[in-house]
């Protein structure tokens, strides 16, 4: 898409900068979370919390969003959007939104997440307070120096696995289970495809900006590997559930193999340049059918 065809702070940068695709990233711990409450409490007659439930939904949905802004924002500040950018075209560095806009939205879009969160002290303790700091805080510290330092990737299987499906199970059942941790685990490195493909397109382009990603760490055949295990690996977390009963639930994740390894021979094939960004989009579907299939299972 042209830059001169997106108005500069319309509704339509906004939409682009929010990245939606994103949101299914955001929507698979949730929904594994819930599926897995809901499982454990008709087991025991305990009755399912909606209220909660959407609110947790909702609470990932805007703090994706608030990321991708901050993401956005700093990226550019900092001269990493470059024009040899190899990835999805950038809000600011296309100057679809200003700078000054940017920091307006990142402060909307955290006080919004902020609001939705709040609630959830009602039903989760106040704990939830200091979830929700650390949800915000390291929002900000992953694009401004973590990711910089390879440290993304802990941050993800933390924020996209541990601290996402753990709190929504607790908040909905007051306890914490340990099929509960390895469905934290098994979607928390399934989405670290997602980052790692991402740092595999931009590794030439990172070195020149000075970014230090594990990809860059460890190089590209060892990443292209890594990528291929971690999706091995989030299926081999749901054994435990099979141990515990929850025989379907490994079944149906078993499934997520067949796009996860056709996935990774395209980014072999492909090894370099923009035609990654379609293994980028076919990762991000990919953890999204985990996300479902797992939930199927769990409803068995």
């Amino acid at each position: 898409m042209e830059k001169k065809t997106i108005k500069t702070n319309s509704s339509q940068a906004w939409l682009l900068a929010a990245r939606p695709v994103t949101l299914t990233c955001a929507a698979a711990p949730i929904l594994v979370a819930l599926t897995n409450a809901w499982h454990d409490q008709r087991g025991v007659g305990e009755p399912f919390h909606w209220i909660p439930a959407i609110l947790c939904l909702l609470f990932a949905f805007m703090m994706q969003i608030d990321a991708n802004f901050i993401n956005d924002y700093f990226d550019f500040v900092k001269g990493v959007d470059r024009e040899d950018r190899l990835g999805p075209k950038r809000a600011c560095a296309e100057g679809w939104i200003t700078p000054s806009a940017m920091r307006t939205g990142i402060a909307l879009t955290t006080l919004i997440a902020c609001l939705i969160g709040m609630p959830l002290i009602w039903y989760g303790g106040t704990e939830m307070i200091a979830i929700g700091i650390a949800c915000v805080l390291f929002s900000f510290l992953y694009t401004t120096t973590l990711a910089r330092r390879g440290l993304g990737d802990v941050l993800v299987l933390l924020f996209f696995g541990i601290v996402p499906v753990g709190i929504t199970y607790y908040i909905q059942t007051q306890v914490m289970t340990t099929a509960t941790i390895w469905l934290a685990l098994s979607i928390g490195l399934a989405t670290d495809t997602l980052l790692i493909v991402n740092n595999y397109r931009d590794r030439d382009t990172d070195v020149i900006s000075g970014k230090r990603t594990l990809v860059i760490l460890i190089g590209a055949r060892n990443t292209e590997w890594l990528y291929l295990a971690l999706g091995i690996i989030a299926c081999l977390c749901c054994i435990p559930l099979y141990l515990e009963g929850k025989r379907m639930a490994l079944v149906f994740s078993l499934v997520y193999l067949i796009p996860h390894v056709l996935t990774w021979r395209k980014m072999v094939s492909i090894n370099q340049g923009k035609q990654l960004n379609e293994v980028l989009g076919a990762t991000a579907r990919n953890i999204f059918i985990l996300g479902i299939l797992i939930s199927i299972g769990l409803l068995f």
